[in-house]
Parts: structure tokens; sequence; C-alpha cells
């Protein structure tokens, strides 16, 4: 399996402090054991899973995209897309 970041995603992930890092990484390690933990959207992001977690004692959500054969249901590449709090998280995600 494929684990892929996008620009978006690097830009906020990088400016993240040491704390804040940890508790993000646990929530990537908890999307790559289980794909599936995220709610799937629908309408006009049906393509996009959100994952919901406290980082900092504030509510973040993670958007990533998972790719997975069809046939097998094997899952090839999860695309982390994006990071951040709830406020603009959504109308900011169609921009991109």
């Amino acid at each position: 399996m494929e684990l892929i970041q996008t620009n978006h995603f690097k830009k906020v992930y990088k400016k993240l402090h040491q704390n804040q890092l940890a508790e993000c990484n646990a929530a990537i390690q908890g999307i790559i054991d289980n794909p599936e933990i995220g709610e799937q959207k629908a309408g006009d992001l049906d393509w996009l899973r959100v994952y919901k977690f406290y980082m900092q004692n504030q509510l973040t959500l993670l958007g990533y995209s998972v790719n997975k054969i069809e046939a097998t249901n094997e899952i090839t590449k999860i695309t982390l897309i994006c990071l951040g709090s709830h406020e603009n998280f959504y109308r900011d995600l169609k921009k991109l």
C-alpha cells in the first residue's frame, strides 16, 4: 500500500508543532490500519473520506481518499489531501 501526501497537506503538516505532530501521526496510523475509519462524504465530495480527531483539545479534520482494486477489494493507495479545523474546511477543499 502506498501513502501519498498532496502539496496542500504537506504545507499544513510541516507547520505543526512537535506535540501536534504526535497526535496527527497517530491519526494517520489509524487511517493506515483501518482505511474505512473515516466518514464517507456525499454529493460533490463523494470521493472523500474525513477522519475527525482531537489535536490539542481542538477538533481537527483529516481528509483523504482511498484507491482500491474493485475485483479483490485490495487497497493500493491512500492519498492524504487536507488537514485543518472545521472552519471553512469543506469550502477550501472544493477549491482544490
